[in-house]
């Protein structure tokens, strides 16, 4: 006979299923695709070959050509195509293969999608979502690894967000297109073959709200996207040396969700932003300003930044390695915040509680 214990483990088991980010993101596409006969899929590669991180591998072969439509090698071309249909009612969702091509496009994206309904009165919106793959750590090289998401979060008219977890993957899609501004979604490439858990209750999710994802008690670690599980990783070392460490995973980029933020700060009184991103004028610099603004006063010490050497992203293995964000160097950064010395090999076990630490 089974147990209650059995049971109850097994009824866990069957709430969650097994999946990966790629996965997630399929998903939420086949979702939004049969939910809403406006909706289509549009960019380089995303038919026959199935996207070039395999994302909408086998939509074409369940929606066909005019849902799953592969465009020529332009990106101002496509880009702008996809502004025009949903100007005229359609609900596009236009892929672009990196962060780095996207440049191609940014007149239409700048210019155009971002504009259009301030230049006209609110009478013109376009609901159209753009996604892209972000972010380095795969040895692409410098022309397909950069981080530039930062750079469209500077954009009056856009909304930007960076899914890091499976649910956000799965979920953010519809609430996107549900949006009738343009909305961009920087995927990290770094993330599409984790998998995990989903939990078969995850979902719908909000796009407006940054999250908590591990709570903590003596800093802050604010980051979004790829860096997520470094962040959550430099938290557990933390935690054996007495640390609490807050990590909050921003979600939204544009808008900055400034009350959850500063509320961890609020209470940890310490801060360390982790940005892959270049650290000149980067949304690490622009989080650390608002902390200043709005929590010179909560602030126990000055706000840590933890972002990419400020070189183009190198292809060898270990200089790619030595120019991102690390968990060593967010560890150390966090150590800095609360007033501890730089770890040595020997000091682990006399290492005092944050409890025992004045201020």
């Amino acid at each position: 006979m089974t147990t209650t214990h059995t049971r109850i483990a097994e009824a866990a088991a069957s709430s969650e299923r097994k999946t990966t980010y790629r996965e997630a993101m399929r998903e939420a596409l086949r979702e939004v695709l049969r939910s809403d006969e406006r909706v289509f899929l549009m960019g380089e590669d995303v038919g026959r070959y199935g996207g070039c991180f395999g994302v909408s591998l086998g939509l074409l072969e369940e929606f066909g050509p005019e849902r799953i439509r592969d465009a020529p090698l332009s990106e101002s071309a496509f880009v702008g195509a996809g502004i025009g249909a949903a100007l005229a009612g359609m609900r596009p969702i236009v892929e672009i293969m990196t962060v780095n091509f996207s440049l191609l496009a940014l007149d239409q994206i700048l210019n155009n999608a971002a504009t259009l309904l301030h230049m006209s009165g609110g009478q013109l919106p376009v609901p159209i979502v753009i996604r892209m793959t972000t972010g380095a750590g795969r040895q692409l090289a410098a022309q397909h690894s950069h981080s530039l998401e930062g750079w469209y979060a500077h954009i009056p008219g856009l909304r930007v967000l960076a899914p890091a977890t499976l649910t956000d993957a799965r979920y953010m899609l519809a609430p996107a297109l549900a949006d009738p501004d343009p909305v961009l979604i920087f995927e990290h490439g770094s993330l599409y073959n984790v998998s995990g858990d989903l939990p078969a209750d995850a979902g719908p999710v909000g796009i407006d709200h940054a999250a908590i994802r591990r709570p903590g008690t003596d800093v802050s670690l604010i980051t979004y996207g790829g860096s997520l599980p470094k962040v959550l990783a430099a938290a557990d070392d933390l935690t054996s040396g007495g640390i609490s460490a807050e990590v909050i995973d921003l979600r939204s980029l544009r808008p900055l969700d400034d009350a959850t933020v500063g509320g961890s700060v609020a209470r940890t009184h310490r801060a360390v932003v982790v940005d892959e991103g270049w650290r000149t004028g980067s949304l690490a610099a622009e989080i650390s300003a608002r902390l200043t603004e709005q929590h010179f006063y909560d602030l126990d010490a000055p706000v840590e930044r933890v972002c990419s050497a400020e070189v183009p992203i190198p292809y060898a293995h270990r200089l790619e390695a030595a120019a991102l964000p690390q968990v060593e160097g967010i560890v150390a950064a966090a150590r800095r915040a609360v007033g501890e010395p730089a770890a040595t090999e020997t000091d682990g076990a006399k290492r005092r509680p944050a409890t025992e630490r004045s201020g």
